[in-house]
């Protein structure tokens, strides 16, 4: 069953990643699949590299986006049908 990323998560996905543990060895770590830290990684992109030489990704970032996501879709669920 899939399981969702917190925030807490989050954080110790940036903290991981940050101090250059691989992709692998963070999904094994905390229990997610591999696809969804990569899929993590690109919410979180903040478009700059970071001290590894890999794209440098922020937690705070990755939640807001998803944030925004989650808000968009209930703007569009909520219109009345035209």
């Amino acid at each position: 069953m899939a399981k969702h990323m917190t925030q807490d998560d989050r954080k110790t996905l940036e903290a991981r990643y940050n101090a250059g543990q691989s992709v692998a060895g963070i999904a094994r770590a905390m229990q997610f699949n591999y696809s969804t830290i990569y899929k993590e990684l690109k919410r979180g992109d903040t478009g700059k590299m970071d001290a590894n030489g890999r794209a440098g990704y922020s937690a705070v970032l990755g939640q807001q986006r998803l944030y925004n996501k989650k808000q968009q879709l209930r703007y569009w669920a909520d219109r009345p049908a035209e």
